[in-house]
């Protein structure tokens, strides 16, 4: 007997070593990730804020299109953060203020009075005028982990009123009394489960359930069970009631978006009410709360029965125990559900603008750090622009269809859309589909440029001399090539047009003379122009190039004609402002930078060839559309055989270049001018930009030339025109127009006296 004791004391002082050691590693895991990165938290991609100033452009659809994309209520009394007032000329809007990286803008009542499509004035809640203020940015997507969890991480002092004791009493009233483990509830639960021949009822704390779905696995089996035991009262020991309660808040799992995961409440607010759970009033909290139980069987979505009940019951919970009252308990069972019916929330509603910007990143950061690190990424896209690019593109892509017939199917698209003053991309199309996640034409469609290559032939020929009233020979030519073939092209119209100037050469977009023109000037500065505006890929010296045989895409195109409008100055484009981490700490700034590649002087020039395309070349029917007073330059493209349709144009603040063609190749039935212009000229419709101003720098002076024969002439004179030029460079040679001789120098004598 002696023995047997002996060795059972040996066996339990061994049985406690074994037990202390499991325990002392027990307790080093339920530190070091509770104490450490709890979570894989993903990057967070937002869009620009939308900056409300005296004086602006704005109007008050464009507002509205805003605050809805922004989850803003439109209600007849705005009295809380994310409400709005509207009227017929003044909205008042509750903001809910946003931390920026250059600082807090905090939540405001806003008055906005508006006259037409202008802001006249925006005052806070004392009456007193504002400059200028910020809305929040929209959040547009983030960069998950592979697990694909994805949640909004919040803290127990931003939750609603009712939430935490809401998910008390559903889950674990006796949470505040308990060390992690409720002995009494497990005895419960067994007596249930007993009774009931099969598992019904759980006995776990909300400690437990957290262990659970943070330490462990979901699986009903005893040795999980025995390890959750433990590590909840290790929890408990070393951390308040509060923390453990906000990690629950923070890791509950509530539902599934596709393949993401939707884990904690405050995520769960945005994808079931679209709004920050900040805002959610007390049927949408006891809603959210029943969810725990199982947000499968209770999907409001799915099963709004299931819901409705189970909302209803966690009502009558937090009214029996005294939560709230009759009243509040009254007027919460009446409400509806109130569940939106879109499941995406604009998370990943911009695809092709999100894929950019993770290609931008990627060249910066590892993808463990955008999946799990919590970075806040502040990116250049504008909303507006974006949804005015997508209405012109489907509306415009209709109306084609519909002229065209089956000529017309299967058409696919894509379109950038920048700042020309900053070189920021504000918009992106990769597809028809606006809303697909596959290939991205517009970084990734290499597609022949047609003649938006020649301003970059025609800026060559500026820059070694050429004028504009240069005349070029616009008839056949034959280039033998190195294979022993020949280069023959033609124009368009299948027409010669002899001696026409270099401006309108370009306008009307004359194959035979731009041909020509680059032979003389020569393929190789022809490609050092192209690389110097911004393309970046290998071009061959082919004279085709000099027609646009090149494939480009059309991110590589905007590059181009940014420089172009930024008046030879190179920008970079941009879709990145600033990458924050979770905290709002800076890690990397994206600045505005800009390099001369052409002197400003001969770009002017190009770009009064570029204003002529729209008001009398081959752009002109934009002007059907478009007010007169809309300064805009721009080049049409077609490839040959007609299998590209392109524009690319800017305006004051809007630049913007168009590709519409078929991904197997196929013929189109419209030109770049009947086919990407309407798409591009309905966009600038929508967005009602600025006019370009072409700034006339030093060195440049206009000239009245006769356009006939290119000679010096007179502004009263039949056919002349005012022409820039490089200073020293206008003709000299005058053409006799009649003008002097005896009379007509009498009339004007007479004129100039009485003026």
């Amino acid at each position: 007997m002696g023995r047997l004791l002996r060795w059972l004391l040996k066996l339990g002082l061994v049985m406690s070593v074994i037990a202390g050691v499991g325990l002392i590693y027990l307790d080093a895991q339920v530190r070091t990730k509770f104490e450490g990165k709890r979570w894989a938290v993903p990057a967070k991609v937002y869009a620009r804020p939308l900056e409300l100033y005296p004086g602006q452009t704005l109007s008050m659809a464009d507002l509205k299109q805003e605050l809805k994309s922004l989850n803003y209520r439109f209600v007849r009394r705005a009295e809380q953060p994310g409400a709005v007032e509207w009227a017929s000329s003044r909205t008042r809007i509750q903001t809910r203020g946003f931390n920026f990286p250059d600082g807090a803008e905090p939540a405001r009542n806003l008055l906005l009075s508006f006259s037409g499509d202008r802001l006249e004035s925006i005052r806070d809640a004392q009456g007193q005028n504002l400059p200028l203020v910020r809305l929040e940015p929209m959040l547009i997507g983030g960069i998950y982990p592979k697990s694909n969890e994805d949640r909004d991480l919040i803290k127990l002092e931003e939750a609603p009123p009712y939430l935490a004791q809401a998910l008390v009493t559903v889950e674990d009233r006796a949470f505040y009394d308990h060390w992690g483990v409720s002995f009494k509830g497990i005895a419960r639960a067994m007596w249930v489960n007993v009774r009931a021949g099969r598992f019904v009822q759980g006995g776990s704390t909300l400690t437990q359930q957290l262990i659970k779905n943070f330490y462990l696995t979901s699986d009903r089996t005893l040795s999980r069970k025995l390890l959750e035991l433990p590590m909840a009262m290790l929890l408990e020991l070393h951390y308040d009631k509060d923390e453990i309660l906000e990690a629950y808040l923070n890791e509950v799992y509530l539902g599934q978006s596709g393949s993401r995961a939707i884990h904690g409440f405050g995520l769960a607010s945005q994808y079931y009410f679209a709004r920050p759970v900040q805002e959610l009033e007390l049927h949408q909290v006891a809603l959210l709360a029943g969810m725990v139980k199982g947000p499968s069987w209770y999907d409001p979505r799915r099963h709004p029965e299931r819901a409705m009940e189970r909302r209803n019951l966690v009502l009558r919970m937090l009214h029996e125990q005294g939560h709230i009252t009759e009243a509040d308990y009254t007027a919460a069972r009446e409400r509806t559900l109130g569940v939106v019916k879109q499941r995406s929330l604009h998370k990943g509603a911009f695809p092709a603008y999100l894929d950019l910007v993770k290609r931008q990143l990627r060249e910066e950061y590892r993808d463990e750090d955008l999946s799990t690190e919590g970075l806040r990424v502040f990116t250049a896209l504008d909303p507006l622009a974006q949804t005015h690019a997508e209405a012109a593109l489907e509306s415009s892509v209709k109306r084609l269809e519909q002229r065209y017939g089956q000529r017309a199917n299967n058409l696919e698209a894509s379109m950038v859309v920048t700042d020309p003053q900053t070189g920021e991309v504000l918009a992106l199309i990769g597809g028809r589909d606006t809303r697909y996640q596959g290939f991205n034409r517009a970084l990734d469609a290499l597609r022949p440029v047609g003649s938006l290559v020649k301003p970059a032939v025609y800026l060559a020929a500026l820059e070694q001399g050429y004028t504009l009233n240069a005349m070029l020979e616009d008839e056949p030519l034959s280039v033998k090539l190195p294979d022993g073939s020949t280069w023959e092209p033609q124009n368009f119209d299948r027409r010669s047009h002899g001696l026409v100037p270099l401006h309108r050469s370009l306008a009307l977009s004359y194959n035979q003379s731009t041909a020509r023109l680059g032979m003389d000037v020569g393929v190789e500065r022809v490609i050092d122009m192209l690389e110097r505006l911004g393309a970046e890929r290998e071009l061959k010296p082919y004279p085709s190039l000099l027609l646009g045989a090149q494939a480009l895409s059309p991110l590589e195109l905007a590059s181009i004609y940014q420089t172009i409008a930024a008046n030879g100055f190179r920008m970079p484009l941009r879709v990145i402002r600033r990458v924050t981490d979770a905290e709002g700490e800076e890690l990397s700034r994206y600045p505005f930078t800009l390099k001369q590649q052409v002197k400003p002087e001969v770009v002017h020039l190009l770009q009064y060839a570029l204003q002529e395309v729209g008001r009398e070349g081959t752009a002109r029917s934009a002007y059907r559309t478009l007010p007169q007073n809309l300064n805009l330059a721009g080049k049409t493209g077609t490839s040959n055989d007609q299998r590209d349709s392109w524009f690319a144009g800017y305006t004051g603040d809007r630049l913007a270049v168009v590709w519409l063609g078929r991904d197997d190749n196929s013929q189109l039935p419209f030109t770049g001018a009947s086919g990407a212009l309407r798409v591009w000229t309905e966009f600038m419709r929508r967005e009602q930009p600025q006019p370009f101003v072409a700034t006339r720098p030093a060195g440049i002076e206009y000239v009245w030339v006769d356009e006939a024969t290119g000679l010096r002439s007179d502004a009263r004179c039949e056919g002349s025109r005012q022409l820039p030029f490089l200073t020293g460079t206008a003709p000299t040679d005058k053409v006799d127009c009649g003008l002097d001789t005896p009379v007509r120098r009498s009339l004007d004598w007479f004129r100039n006296w009485f003026n």
